[in-house]
């Protein structure tokens, strides 16, 4: 496997070269890679079947500077920000092996995750909700995942010093939530873990064999994506079509 550790200046780049990635491997045929990134702005990120005035405190985004953007893949509502860590996995979908289907690439996947974090903090660390991380029933981690015919894309946040408060103030409570979570509010259902980057980035490579280091992103595929797709308000907003940002 390939480790890719590359941060784009924005937030629409960051999401767009998961998807080109995904893409690229698809395409191509490529072997399996492991991108590692770090926000550099706080931004939310819903899910793709999310509906942005129902999952997000827009007024407050807005106050605050926070712009809400959407990803391909499924999954919740997140506030992405300095103090979170992002990985993304492209892996190859073989025919009656572990990433087969949605729920065994689940499994396969936040098993490993898990056992790699928890050699790195050295606590017992669970899987909730199908693709929750958690710390005595906190979470630090959520993850997602979509699939093409040859190759899958499978990606999550940790949160290592996230504001939390900011979480509270931008995010509404989830439309859906694990019943896990107990209608916890943000900052009691959520954790951060407390280490550094470098630690969980480490763990990852190690769990998944991510021994060559991949130089260069696919750029130009990334720039286009981005502006074509993750920067415009039909994407972002393509559920709430009368409330697009003027």
């Amino acid at each position: 496997m390939k480790f890719l550790n590359h941060t784009f200046p924005s937030p629409e780049e960051n999401l767009a070269c998961d998807e080109a990635l995904l893409d690229l491997g698809e395409e191509a045929g490529g072997g399996a890679i492991l991108r590692c990134w770090e926000p550099r702005q706080p931004f939310v990120v819903v899910g793709y079947a999310n509906r942005v005035s129902a999952e997000t405190d827009v007024p407050a985004c807005q106050a605050h500077g926070v712009p809400v953007l959407r990803r391909c893949s499924g999954g919740g509502t997140v506030l992405q920000a300095p103090g979170c860590l992002n990985y993304a996995l492209i892996l190859r979908v073989v025919a009656g092996g572990p990433l087969d289907t949605i729920t065994g690439a689940n499994r396969f996947i936040m098993r490993r995750n898990a056992e790699a974090v928890a050699a790195a903090i050295g606590r017992p660390v669970q899987v909730q909700g199908h693709t929750d991380l958690t710390l005595d029933g906190r979470k630090f981690s959520g993850n997602s995942q979509r699939r093409k015919r040859a190759c899958l894309l499978f990606h999550g946040c940790f949160l290592l010093d996230l504001d939390l408060a900011l979480v509270a103030r931008c995010l509404r409570m989830p439309s859906r939530q694990p019943e896990y979570r107990r209608d916890r509010a943000h900052a009691d259902f959520l954790v951060n873990l407390g280490v550094n980057a470098a630690e969980v980035k480490s763990a990852l490579r190690r769990a998944w064999r991510a021994e060559v280091t991949l130089a260069d992103p696919p750029r130009e595929r990334v720039t286009r994506l981005a502006r074509e797709k993750y920067a415009t308000p039909e994407w972002n907003w393509k559920w709430d079509a009368d409330q697009f940002f003027p």
